[in-house]
């Protein structure tokens, strides 16, 4: 490790600060290096003072991590920047469910890269939670049950659930655009990840129903996997301080905001990394159901 940086956990099971280092296109890769392994290793690392970072070191940062996907298979980039995602909560957006980056394609992102430009003062905290000592906390006979399980992922539902109480018109609207585009796929419950060989759960609110299974049924075992999920003791907490970075694996984790700091104004971007297809214990790989979403990945090719 070099001298310079420095990484330190924040919690017992996720999470970990990465100090000593200026994050930009230029670093070396031996330092590149040492971030990846401390992402596989903490599955989602923190930087702060990174306030010499604007859209564009943005995206020259997370392009040494892997190639880079649009900013999202529907919502609009960022004006100027195809990879950027902006997150403006200053107009009562509410995205507040446990999930996994775009899981509704057949390749999600294997990891997100987050700047904070504007934040509370207080509140609109993000958890993450580590989805692999989620699998081991299963007992055995869970385990072989959930291996065996596939869930249909989609975007065709109010997954952002935007929270304009006096504007029902501009709800439907950002529904709209959300949905525009339907996707649908298949993924196995349990994933391998690619580079660790870690066993980990594939759901969070984009995954809807598991295959095979009455809706009643199926409803039932995704609440009881969540709840492992995000058992206090797999999670952290980070509160934001404008210019952080949080680079998480989205193949090892889920996450949600905190909504509980009202109108302040909370403004975020977000580049992902292109992922691969997933595939379950037993080898099998997620399978397309609706949707081509060859052009979300098309700059990673």
């Amino acid at each position: 490790m070099s001298n310079d940086l420095h990484i330190s956990p924040v919690s017992g099971r996720i999470g970990a600060t990465v100090s000593g280092v200026k994050l930009g296109g230029d670093l070396d890769k031996a330092t590149v290096k040492e971030i990846r392994n401390a992402l596989l290793r903490h599955k989602v690392i923190f930087f702060r003072g990174q306030d010499h970072l604007d859209a564009d070191g943005q995206v020259a940062f997370a392009g040494l991590l892997g190639p880079l996907t649009t900013a999202h298979p529907t919502v609009p980039s960022l004006d100027g920047h195809e990879h950027v995602l902006d997150l403006d909560y200053g107009s009562g957006q509410k995205v507040d469910r446990w999930h996994t980056d775009v899981t509704f394609v057949d390749r999600p992102p294997q990891a997100s890269v987050l700047r904070a430009i504007e934040v509370p003062a207080a509140g609109g905290d993000t958890l993450w939670a580590n989805t692999v000592t989620a699998y081991l906390d299963l007992p055995s006979e869970l385990r072989e049950l959930v291996e065996r399980l596939r869930a249909v992922h989609t975007n065709a539902f109010d997954y952002a659930r935007i929270a304009f109480a006096d504007d029902p018109e501009r709800t439907r609207a950002h529904a709209a655009v959300f949905a525009s585009t339907v996707y649908e796929t298949e993924h196995p419950v349990v994933r391998v990840h690619p580079e660790t060989g870690e066993h980990s759960i594939l759901l969070g609110d984009f995954a809807r129903r598991i295959v095979g299974l009455p809706s009643d049924l199926s409803e039932g075992i995704i609440r009881l996997i969540q709840q492992q999920v995000t058992k206090v003791e797999n999670t952290v907490r980070w509160h934001w301080q404008p210019g952080d970075v949080a680079v998480w694996d989205n193949r090892s984790t889920q996450h949600r905001v905190v909504h509980d700091f009202g109108d302040q104004p909370r403004r975020l971007q977000r580049v992902t990394v292109a992922g691969d297809v997933p595939a379950g214990v037993d080898g099998r790989a997620s399978a397309v159901l609706r949707g081509d979403a060859t052009a979300y990945s098309r700059l990673a090719a």
